[in-house]
């Protein structure tokens, strides 16, 4: 038994101290990917910067005075939707009438 904890002492004693420890190369790499890091949200913040607030062409602030004076109509409140609801095909058709000459206001007469 005393051989056996002989040898185990003697394989601890050869391990080399900078075994599991960062080196140089692990902070180079460290550093490096930092750097990007910071470049890229530089890159980006500079690419934002040169974007408009809002791409909703009712919130674009005109670039000339020439265009301030344009008129545009004011439409009531509610008017595109109803536009788009006159342009759309019904969901529900109306009862079709017959084309009878015996019909009278679209009801059919009794026999």
């Amino acid at each position: 038994m005393t051989t056996a904890l002989t040898l185990l002492a003697v394989d601890q004693q050869q391990v080399p101290e900078d075994v599991g420890k960062a080196g140089p190369l692990g902070l180079l790499l460290i550093v490096l990917l930092l750097i990007a890091v910071l470049w890229l949200g530089r890159s980006m913040t500079r690419h934002l910067k040169g974007l408009p607030r809002s791409f909703d062409p009712a919130d674009q602030v005109p670039d000339s005075p020439a265009e301030l004076m344009v008129d545009v109509p004011a439409r009531a409140p509610g008017a595109e939707l109803l536009d788009t609801l006159r342009r759309a095909p019904l969901a529900i058709e109306p009862p079709s009438r017959p084309q009878d000459d015996d019909s009278r206001d679209g009801r059919p007469t009794a026999p």
